[in-house]
């Protein structure tokens, strides 16, 4: 396995001449390297597409899981380079990508994304990770992004290669995360001509993307990756894709760096600092509740200390969604885990008989309510949210708030803070609130049959997280398995959790805890999966075998090929 993905990687820094080898049996090649006679326009007689002169989306869109605005990457250093010299379009790709801070690009090479390959492999800054699958690449460049908050950056041909990133791009796209894909598309004089490894890709993701790009001229590339990675990473994250004909790779060009962003109207939707009023008004609930409950989702992964400090400041019970796992400590005393379809008796109790339900970067997914008229039916609800489509949208609040979940926090804490200190024990005592919920953690405790002595997989999660002090990043595939992880791993902090969560993509797990592990050098990464999933994407332990990567995953599963 080893040498057949060092032969896959040796790939990269070669041309397409020399990467067609004769087979036995016939000239049998890969499908994203073969050269296939281009298919005449004239001869074609099924089609009348023409390629559309938009050079990029015309809308935006806001509309997935709710979450707050990451963290602006760090700036990598610069190759240096004469300011007016003339290059290729893909170098100017590649340092387009450097200035915006990218050290790690997760990548398959193909024939359309060719030039963009070979001038990554020029890159001073830039490291190439070569995974066996589109998708697989993919889900890495997820896992990197949800373990570190930096956006993802995912590299990918035409035709079947730019399709295979689909899913991955939908998963991103449902649970908000910063993802930037580069695909290689036909030149552009065959656009529209059903060439050989065509697709309409932007056409094809533009639903499952916060935007996407056709880059139609080569001194558009500056700007239209600078444009990408703030879309990605502002506001609501998402996943964008820029789409770049292999003509306009190939042409040269002096680039020009201060060009302009041209978003005038998405810059101009992004939220404001909450109103103080609203903030004061949030307060003043808390303040008259008595059975209030913190409902925590993916939108507080950049607010995990503010949200903490929160709950120092009002003792308010706190259950989150399978997104927002980790955020709060799962062990501390007030954390009542999970709720939904899958969560403790206790966080739902908690939430069926609350007064006061504070939904913080949170969508109201249907395996968290169930029936969503009758879900915290007796509460006054507060809805904080980046995305101003998630407000009312499955669920009615009482008080909206269009804000950064982080900004919203930091508010409240300082308000709170103002207050005497006798005040704030006079109107918080909700000491007998949390006895009623201590009661009902004992009563319903997570518990699980055993079988003599067979290994039942819950206790089997319980010791790796005694063995790891739960401390490790945990990925894992979607099934049962995933919910296990959910319930027996002890999670202490935001991103230390990775699931495709509102895709429910098999074959998440062990690609994504690649990614993690090339994004977290120093951490103990393990990826719980079933059967079912690994399988899906088991061609990538070729990756972690090849790369050696310093984690649990690697030494757990090449144990499997020892023998």
């Amino acid at each position: 396995m080893a040498a057949a993905a060092a032969a896959a990687a040796a790939s990269l820094s070669v041309s397409d001449a020399a990467a067609k080898l004769p087979k036995p049996g016939g000239q049998v090649q890969r499908r994203r390297d073969r050269d296939r006679p281009r298919v005449d326009a004239a001869a074609c007689t099924r089609d009348s597409r023409r390629p559309t002169r938009e050079r990029c989306s015309t809308t935006v869109s806001l509309a997935a899981t709710a979450t707050a605005t990451t963290a602006t990457p760090v700036r990598a250093p610069v190759r240096t380079r004469a300011p007016m010299g003339q290059r290729k379009g893909a170098d100017i790709v590649v340092e387009a990508l450097e200035r915006c801070g990218v050290r790690d690009v997760f990548e398959y090479p193909g024939g359309a994304s060719m030039e963009i390959h070979q001038a990554l492999t020029r890159s001073p800054v830039i490291r190439n990770h070569l995974l066996r699958h589109e998708q697989g690449e993919a889900f890495a460049a997820s896992g990197y992004a949800r373990s570190s908050g930096r956006p993802g950056v995912c590299v990918a041909t035409s035709g079947p290669g730019a399709t295979n990133l689909v899913s991955a791009l939908a998963d991103a796209h449902l649970d908000s995360v910063p993802l930037v894909a580069i695909t290689g598309q036909v030149p552009r004089r065959m656009i529209g001509t059903d060439a050989f490894q065509e697709t309409p890709i932007v056409e094809l993701t533009r639903s499952i993307t916060k935007h996407n790009y056709l880059v139609l001229d080569v001194d558009d590339i500056p700007r239209v990756i600078n444009e990408a990675f703030f879309l990605a990473t502002t506001g609501r994250p998402g996943p964008v894709l820029v789409d770049i004909p292999k003509d306009i790779q190939q042409q040269m060009a002096v680039p020009s760096w201060d060009a302009p962003m041209r978003l005038p109207g998405y810059i101009s939707r992004l939220p404001k600092p909450p109103a103080a009023n609203l903030l004061d008004e949030v307060i003043r609930l808390v303040g008259d509740a008595e059975r209030p409950v913190l409902y925590v989702g993916g939108g507080c992964s950049a607010s995990g200390d503010e949200l903490r400090r929160f709950v120092e400041l009002t003792g308010i019970p706190v259950t989150t969604t399978l997104m927002g796992i980790g955020n709060f400590p799962s062990d501390d005393p007030l954390s009542l885990r999970m709720l939904g379809m899958h969560g403790t008796v206790y966080a739902n109790y908690a939430v069926d008989t609350a007064d006061l339900l504070l939904a913080l970067g949170v969508r109201f997914d249907d395996r968290v309510t169930g029936k969503v008229e009758a879900f915290a039916s007796r509460a006054k609800i507060v809805h904080v949210d980046i995305d101003p489509s998630e407000l009312g949208k499955n669920k009615q609040p009482h008080v909206s708030i269009c804000a950064d979940v982080k900004l919203a926090l930091q508010g409240m804490n300082a308000m709170l803070e103002e207050q005497s200190a006798a005040a704030a024990r006079k109107n918080l005592d909700f000491s007998a609130w949390r006895s009623e919920l201590e009661k009902k953690k004992v009563e319903f405790p997570l518990g699980y049959r055993t079988f003599g002595e067979e290994i039942p997989p819950q206790y089997a999660i319980q010791v790796l997280d005694e063995v790891t002090n739960g401390e490790a990043i945990v990925a894992t595939g979607v099934g049962q398995h995933q919910m296990w992880a959910t319930q027996h791993y002890t999670y202490r902090r935001p991103r230390q959790w990775l699931s495709s969560a509102g895709l429910g993509a098999m074959g998440f797990g062990l690609p994504a805890a690649a990614g993690a592990a090339v994004a977290n050098p120093g951490a103990t990464v393990v990826d719980i999966d079933g059967d079912g999933s690994l399988l899906m994407n088991i061609q990538e332990l070729a990756m972690v075998r090849v790369e050696d990567l310093p984690n649990l995953l690697q030494k757990h599963y090449a144990s499997l090929f020892s023998d």
